[in-house]
């Protein structure tokens, strides 16, 4: 095992919302490697294996995906190539070199039936491409032999990047009325809750030697649950305590039906997060609590 303090960790998808939020919370444990697309492409599965095989990374953080839910049901070969070709040979480098993978995934690998959340031995059965090509990704990944973490999230959010916050409040300031689905329910989960999550397992399995038995597929989602339109109606209950004055847009919640997606979405996103406390001692936060530090953070504009 590797000194905690001279690890050496491989972060994919430093662009992204996780990934960005990795550089700094990996920080602490060493030496972060940040490669650009050029240097590695997830696309490419040659490119990552020869970036492995120069890098040497004692951990890889695969924060890098194809998220593009409704694309991928026309990108199905780029989203496998992402998605599992590459998971699979980060599995097959970190075993040759004795590393640990540290990967996420997805509630998209269920069929969103029930209304509990799932945990992390019920079937799997994707509704689309994306999903399917996440639970190609872990599939490849469990059978590399490597020593993996597999943490499956829901509805990422921060305060940077791309997401559904930042476009709803942006249309919450900029019309009267917001149509949001009201039947899909699962839990907003903060970028930067899941990038911390990653930093205190790591250092707790380098810290116990723990890596080979702590390994497995592990569920990381914000505490709590609510629908697309919950979200929005507390994201701007908040904003309104901030901004007294604002002129926000009010919420009508709508069934999935009127929303037609190419990509069909799970009504059921809820993941039951018991399994990583008591590997880990990690709660996630309560989505409530984290959406109060996102709009602070970014001054909810």
């Amino acid at each position: 095992m590797a000194a905690q303090s001279s690890l050496r960790l491989l972060v994919t998808g430093a662009s992204g919302q996780v990934g960005g939020e990795l550089i700094h919370t990996l920080d602490p444990l060493g030496v972060v490697i940040a490669p650009t697309r050029a240097e590695m492409d997830l696309a490419n599965p040659a490119s990552v294996r020869d970036f492995i095989r120069q890098t040497r990374p004692d951990w890889i953080v695969s924060a890098g995906a194809y998220t593009a839910v409704d694309k991928a049901e026309s990108e199905r070969d780029l989203a496998f190539a992402i998605n599992a070709d590459s998971v699979g040979v980060m599995g097959e480098e970190a075993k040759a070199l004795g590393a640990s993978v540290l990967h996420y995934s997805t509630d998209y690998v269920f069929n969103g039936q029930g209304t509990t959340p799932y945990v992390e031995s019920d079937p799997t059965g994707p509704l689309g491409v994306y999903g399917e090509s996440k639970l190609a990704g872990e599939e490849a990944l469990l059978g590399s032999g490597a020593k993996a973490f597999i943490f499956r999230t829901s509805w990422v959010y921060g305060a940077t990047g791309k997401n559904f916050l930042r476009t709803i409040l942006k249309y919450a300031r900029e019309r009267e009325q917001l149509r949001i689905v009201n039947d899909q329910h699962g839990a907003p989960t903060w970028s930067r809750d899941l990038a911390r999550m990653a930093a205190h397992v790591i250092g707790h399995c380098e810290a116990a030697d723990a890596t080979t038995e702590l390994s497995g597929v592990y569920h990381a989602a914000g505490s709590g649950e609510t629908t697309w339109a919950g979200f929005t109606e507390e994201a701007i209950s908040q904003l309104r305590q901030r901004e007294p004055g604002a002129k926000l847009a009010t919420v009508t919640g709508i069934p999935t039906s009127e929303y037609p997606t190419p990509a069909a979405r799970p009504a059921n996103s809820r993941l039951n997060c018991g399994k990583l406390e008591g590997a880990f001692g990690w709660k996630m936060m309560d989505w409530r609590e984290s959406l109060g530090n996102v709009l602070e953070e970014f001054g909810a504009s």
